[in-house]
């Protein structure tokens, strides 16, 4: 595991990414975003798993550099939208696209009951480092 997580920090970070001065928090929103696609701050929120304010920081801080955008959804016009800005889009894709490959790469040949043990147990890793040292 050291490894792994040693190698995903190697990966090249496109300048103008670089430039942003982006944190792990970060990383795990526009991975989110960038493969599962446009959502709402509760819906990012569930899924990372953190408070709905902590998403809206982000998202603001994220908005003011030109990253992500906000739109009114078109079903309820109440709930805004967040998305990868068109403009950013191209650079966050040559930042996390080695790494979703590499991950397709290694679960592709897995069954699907090998694939949800293999992500069962990424889980059940990241619940024992929780409970051993918090969060």
């Amino acid at each position: 595991m050291p490894r792994m997580v040693g190698r995903a920090k190697r990966l090249p970070v496109p300048e103008k990414v670089r430039s942003l001065d982006l944190s792990p928090r970060h990383l795990s929103l526009l991975a989110l975003l960038l493969f599962d696609g446009a959502a709402t701050v509760n819906d990012l929120a569930a899924r990372l798993e953190v408070a709905p304010t902590t998403v809206s920081l982000m998202v603001g801080e994220l908005s003011r550099k030109g990253v992500l955008e906000r739109r009114e959804d078109d079903a309820d016009r109440r709930r805004r939208i967040v998305s990868i800005s068109d403009e950013m889009r191209p650079e966050i894709e040559a930042w996390l696209a080695g790494s979703a490959a590499a991950w397709r790469k290694a679960l592709t040949p897995l069954t699907e009951t090998e694939r949800v043990v293999f992500v069962e147990t990424l889980v059940a890793y990241e619940r024992a480092l929780e409970e051993s040292y918090g969060d």
